[in-house]
Order: C-alpha cells, then structure tokens, then sequence
C-alpha cells in the first residue's frame, strides 16, 4: 500500500474519533436542584437574668502603713547611762515606758541652783515688803497729804516691791525650765509601739535632732487602698468615732487560702494618686500585729507590704445583676428574644470584679446568651440548648448546615 493511501486513512480515523467525542459531551445529562435551601438556627447557651438588691464587692490593691510613726530623738544634750531591754528592733513597749536615760547630774545641779536663785527672790521680796508697811506707818505719821499718785508710789516703794515680784517669777520660771530639763533625761515612749530601729546604746553621746529609733504605733495600722474616682459613691466612711466605715477583708499573696484580715474604711485622702490618677481611702485594721489573737490563726501585716483588698460596698437597689463575662461591646447585652437575638443596649451604674450591675435595657428573667456567636445580627434565629448538653459560659456557635 502507498505513503498516501495510509495517510488518508489515518486522517479519517482521526476525523471519526473527534465526531464521537464530540457527540458524547453535547448529549451529557445535566442535574438540575429542587426545593429551597434551609437553615437551622443556631444553638446558644442562655442564663436568667437576676434582679434585684445587691451589695457589690470593689476590689482594690494597696500598701500597709502605720497610723503613727516617729523617729525619737533627745530634747537635751548628754550620755546615755541605761537602756530598756525592750528597748531593741522588733521589741514591745507600753505608753510611758522608760526606753533610754541621759546622765542626769548637770540637770540635777542646775535645779538645785535655780531652786536656791528662786528662794533667794522670795527672801527679797519678804523683805521688800517689810520695807513697804514701814513706809505706809512713817507716812501716815507724817500727816503729808498732798503728795501726787507718783510721789505716793515712790514713797510706799511700789517701784522696788514690783522690782521683786518680778525677780520671783522669773526665778519660778527658771525652776520650771530647769526640771522640765531633768525630766527629759527620761526618754519614754509616746504610745503603744513597735520598736522598728535602735541606733544607740549606753554611753552614746547624743545631743537634741540625733535619730535615737524608730516606733510605730502597734495598736492599729491604715492601708491606702487606690479605687476609681466613680466608685467613691458607693463607699461608706464613718461620721464620727462611733461609727464604721465599710468592711474591708484584706488578703495577702503570702498567707495560706482562705486566711484574711478585716479592716474598716476610715478616711478618704483628698489627693489622687500621682501615677494612677485613682482616688486614695484608708483603711483601719485594728491589732494589726496579732497580738490580741488568741486562736493563733491571724497574720501580722507587715509594713510597707502590698495587700490585695475587696471592699463591701454599699447596697445598689432594684438593679439586675449579670456576669461581667456576659457582656458585649458597646455596654450590649444578647437576649434571646422568642427564639431570636436581640442585641440590647444597657445602661450599667457599677461593676465590680464579678458582676455588672444594670439599671435599663435589661430585665429580670430575660435570656442573655452567654455563647459567643461568630455571625451577629439583629433577628438572628436562636435555639436554646438541652440543659444536660450545657458545658459552659463560652461555647463557641454551631455552623449553619444547609440541606
């Protein structure tokens, strides 16, 4: 067979198979779809809203100070010969107790001195007077009575006895200055304190300004505790001695579950804080070193430590209560609303470290769904879940399922 008669043939099997395939696609069935599309509606967890009246718990950080604090320091100069044993860091003193003695002889002496400048004053000023009823007696003989008020004066010596009277007074005083002296060769204590630091012992040579010690006060100590200037209205301050403030349980990072102090709010600083711009208050702990703890289970606050405190707030009526985790941005709260979401917005008058407190836009016994929903509309079909299916506060939404 020739070249030409096989190239006609190989031509027309390609012709015929391109014939067939293209026969085969145009006569291809194609699916067509029926009925509409249809979509569930999505599964939410929702909890009841809880109205009612509520005392809120602020919580609030701050530092433990003394109420008092002094560094002591001599009012005389001299050496001390005795010191209290007490009288050493961590040590325990009462009001009034002796803590050092200045060597007291000088002082002794000078008194003695002073007494004798006093008795010496009061012997002039007897015989000054002595010399004042002569005078009246030599007048009287005389018969004068024509002599002026000061002519008078000087005869009867009035000048000289005021002289006297004048010499005796500051001679008391001088008595006075003098055992005030003495007795502040007796350092004691101001108050009921702890003693924090003691720079001397005996025969230190000190003079008045020099830094003896420090003491604080060991019957109650104040915290700074720093809260937002919005939340002061909800804080009660005590009126007067009779009453207290707030109740405070304090807490501190070191001590075991469970272990707090109390402690009532007592004044507010009229100051915010410089780095924080928050509003400063104290708080009074009373024995705040356990000293008066019989049951052994209170723990010294210790001072300059930082605490961790939740403040009892006033009570806030008719309000409903949500957990802040609830809500959503923009102060909204999601309802379920008749199987559909409602985006809501709030108005919240105070939160706290757990709960959100709202006064409009929600009311007791609505639904607020707690699940996070990943499509967020208006309308939006909702369906609760079965209460044993629950498993949270934050389950993420279940997909839309077309069929």
């Amino acid at each position: 067979m020739s070249t030409k008669k096989i190239l006609i043939i190989c031509l027309g099997i390609l012709l015929l198979a391109a014939i067939v395939t293209y026969f085969i696609f145009s006569t291809e069935p194609t699916a067509s779809s029926e009925g509409a599309t249809k979509q569930t509606a999505m599964l939410v967890d929702v909890v009841q809203a809880d109205a009612g009246d509520f005392r809120p718990v602020i919580e609030a950080t701050g530092m433990v100070q003394p109420v008092e604090d002094v560094i002591l320091s001599p009012q005389v100069s001299g050496q001390i010969i005795s010191r209290s044993p007490e009288f050493i860091p961590g040590g325990f003193v009462q009001k009034g107790a002796a803590l050092l003695q200045i060597d007291p002889s000088d002082f002794r002496n000078t008194l003695e001195l002073r007494r004798s400048d006093l008795l010496q004053a009061q012997t002039n000023l007897n015989m000054e007077m002595g010399r004042q009823e002569v005078a009246e007696q030599d007048l009287e003989l005389a018969g004068i009575d024509s002599l002026s008020a000061n002519q008078r004066s000087l005869v009867l010596r009035k000048p000289q006895l005021d002289a006297i009277r004048a010499q005796v007074k500051a001679a008391e005083a001088s008595v006075a200055q003098a055992e005030l002296e003495l007795s502040r060769t007796t350092i004691k204590a101001p108050f009921d304190a702890h003693i924090l630091s003691q720079n001397v012992t005996v025969g230190s040579q000190v003079s008045p300004g020099d830094e003896l010690g420090r003491l604080v006060g060991s019957e109650q100590y104040w915290i700074t505790l720093t809260v937002p200037v919005n939340k002061l209205q909800w804080l009660s301050f005590p009126k007067s001695e009779e009453e207290t403030g707030s109740t405070v349980e304090i807490r501190n990072s070191g001590w075991p579950k469970g272990v707090f102090r109390v402690g009532y709010l007592d004044q507010q600083v009229g100051a915010l804080d410089e780095q924080t711009r928050l509003a400063r208050v104290l708080v009074r702990v009373n024995d705040p070193l356990a000293r008066e703890d019989t049951t052994d289970t209170k723990r010294e606050l210790m001072i300059g430590g930082f605490v961790e405190a939740q403040v009892q707030a006033r009570e806030v009526e008719n309000v409903v209560r949500l957990n802040r985790d609830y809500l959503r941005t923009n102060q909204t709260v999601w309802v379920n609303e008749d199987g559909e979401l409602s985006i809501r917005e709030v108005e919240i008058i105070l939160t706290d470290s757990e709960y959100a407190y709202i006064s409009q836009g929600l009311s007791e016994g609505e639904e607020v769904v707690t699940t996070n929903l990943s499509v967020v509309s208006e309308g939006v079909k909702l369906r609760k879940a079965e209460p044993e299916t629950t498993s949270g506060n934050n389950n993420e939404q279940e997909p839309n399922i077309e069929e």
